[in-house]
């Protein structure tokens, strides 16, 4: 899919979900890594994981992009558009969005740690320090594995 072809599904499913046009821009943005979509509260556009619709289907995209498009709307009528708030919450629901994005499947770990005690292996992308954390199964300590 091009980001020509995204900006007209969006453009179509504002018009159909919440009767208000979507009048800036919205692309694919392939430097996102961990979150389905990003709002711009300064220019008002949207940033799309592309990894969302090429790991899943044009249904998932729809509802990440319908999750965008709640900030978006929610934002320029001046109404409370966080996470948290009733009004994005009764928004999203309205419309059929997702509250979170899926996990992305077969993401390569930088780190492998195994416990030592019950043997779990934990998949990380950030490097840490084993002698200050433990097994949440076991109690037991991690060890990095090589290689």
């Amino acid at each position: 899919m091009t980001n020509q072809e995204l900006q007209a599904h969006t453009e179509k499913w504002s018009r159909t979900l919440f009767k208000r046009p979507f009048k800036h821009q919205i692309f694919f943005n392939r430097r996102l890594k961990t979150t389905g979509g990003r709002y711009h509260l300064n220019d008002h556009h949207i940033d799309i994981n592309p990894l969302m619709y090429e790991c899943f289907d044009l249904a998932n995209l729809k509802a990440v992009v319908v999750h965008e498009l709640c900030h978006y709307h929610l934002h320029l009528m001046g109404r409370d558009y966080h996470h948290r708030s009733s009004d994005f919450r009764h928004l999203l629901a309205l419309t059929g969005g997702q509250r979170y994005a899926p996990a992305i499947p077969n993401r390569e770990a930088k780190y492998r740690y195994q416990c030592q005690t019950c043997g779990v292996i934990v998949n990380r992308q950030r490097r840490f320090n084993p002698r200050l954390y433990v097994c949440r199964q076991c109690g037991g300590r991690f060890k990095l594995i090589p290689k």
